[in-house]
């Protein structure tokens, strides 16, 4: 049986076009591989603390600062709840990420939810040659599987909006970074730039997304 992580960001519960085509994903994936389990991470829903200036200090690079006895009781409770954040996402087997577009970025608590993820010393480390992932210390990392969907109203895959694609190339990198390869992507794409075909556009991501999920 596998884990999968169902990670949703956005600040409404449905009826948009990236909700819209991560459901019909979602679903079809569930009803072929009913023994799977399946984690909504809603987000905007969920407690998700950020970085403060007591873990800054501790996780700063190098790793140097306060022990976790030093932190403030506020701060353990957050540093606990990261690393409950984190340890989901390693033993995860597969993560859908599902995210809007938003001035050529995905929302805030997207970025949250990686900083909990990505924590030095636990799925990364400092070498010579730059940040790595601690494939080792994480198991069958390399074996696990992303699909990101998202949603934007310009065409932001190719094209001449490219050079802007700060969304999806920041997920795949995050997830290359933790030694995840397999990184895979719907784009529900050029909505305002062509709103009477916005129906035809979620349509045929939707026929993406259930041939993707028979086969993720």
């Amino acid at each position: 049986m596998a884990t999968v992580l169902y990670v949703t960001a956005h600040p409404l519960k449905d009826g948009t076009y990236s909700l819209s085509v991560g459901k019909q994903f979602i679903e079809t994936y569930q009803e072929a591989n009913p023994g799977d389990e399946v984690i909504h991470l809603d987000l905007y829903r969920m407690d998700l603390p950020q970085i403060d200036a007591d873990l800054l200090r501790r996780w700063g690079q190098p790793l140097s600062g306060l022990s976790f006895d030093e932190l403030s009781e506020g701060s353990k409770v957050k540093a606990m709840r990261m690393r409950e954040i984190a340890d989901q996402f390693m033993t995860a087997d597969k993560i859908v990420i599902v995210n809007p577009v938003w001035n050529y970025s995905f929302p805030s608590v997207l970025k949250a939810y990686i900083d909990a993820v990505i924590v030095p010393g636990k799925t990364i480390k400092r070498a010579d040659n730059g940040l790595r992932g601690l494939s080792g210390l994480i198991g069958t990392q390399q074996n696990k599987k992303v699909m990101h969907i998202q949603a934007s109203g310009t065409v932001l895959s190719h094209g001449k909006f490219k050079d802007v694609e700060y969304s999806h190339s920041y997920v795949k990198a995050i997830m290359n970074l933790l030694g995840i390869d397999d990184v895979q992507a719907i784009f529900v794409e050029g909505i305002s730039e062509r709103p009477d075909q916005a129906q035809s556009i979620k349509e045929q991501a939707i026929r993406q997304a259930i041939l993707a999920a028979k086969a993720f």
